[in-house]
């Protein structure tokens, strides 16, 4: 069961974490690139900034974006901020939507996401902790996958597991932690079956796509090629 009010308190904590990493750093080091193809680390945190009031919207019933294209222009134009801007933005947007997280709310309503997506509200601070957690990785600061709490790894594997399940470009595949963590399906139900192991980090990474899959074992056929996210 989901307690959107334990995810709040985790989104917190990332937060607070992806915040004291960044606040080491120079004017500089937010103009280098990031892991993320074509985005500097401050393209990074000027989508992390905006998804949190993106998020602040989907919970009071707007829409998450006015559409794509002012999403992608808002990025661009806060990545070039100064230092102390990012990380006054990210703090004033982390607490914005810790604030309205609070309010007396139906959490079991359905809310809409980017083109159409819904979901329930109380998935909505999980998908915040999704954001803060990987695009932290995605900065190249040192704090990996591997660093993400247990938790994390294997919720977020549930989820993509999910996304990716009836996906008629996706083999049907079989999901496996060497790890003793979990096992998931995912894919199409057509087709051979093809098992993808490894530790469970590897296996968010390549699902994620935050890493090649090479360092995962395959049986059945070679590593499935996934749909963008």
């Amino acid at each position: 069961m989901i307690d959107h009010e334990l995810d709040l308190a985790s989104v917190r904590d990332a937060t607070d974490r992806l915040i004291a990493d960044v606040a080491s750093w120079d004017n500089a080091a937010t103009a280098e690139p990031s892991r993320l193809p074509g985005w500097t680390r401050g393209h990074v945190l000027a989508h992390v900034a905006r998804n949190a009031d993106a998020l602040v919207n989907v919970l009071q019933g707007r829409p998450m974006y006015a559409d794509a294209a002012t999403r992608d222009a808002d990025i661009e134009r806060d990545s070039a901020r100064p230092l102390d801007v990012h990380l006054a933005d990210l703090l004033a947007t982390g607490e914005r939507f810790q604030e309205v997280g609070a309010e007396p709310a139906d959490w079991s309503r359905t809310v809409e996401l980017r083109n159409g997506v819904t979901d329930s509200a109380s998935r909505i601070p999980f998908r915040r902790w999704v954001e803060v957690a990987l695009h932290h990785v995605d900065l190249g600061v040192g704090y990996e996958l591997e660093d993400l709490p247990e938790e994390f790894v294997l919720r977020e594997i549930d989820f993509l597991a999910e996304r990716f399940t009836g996906n008629a470009s996706v083999p049907p595949t079989r999901v496996l932690a060497t790890d003793g963590t979990g096992a998931w399906t995912t894919g199409s139900a057509e087709g051979t079956e093809v098992t993808v192991s490894g530790p469970s980090p590897e296996l968010l990474g390549w699902l994620a796509g935050r890493r090649d899959g090479s360092a995962l074992k395959t049986e059945g056929g070679p590593l499935p090629e996934l749909p963008p996210l």
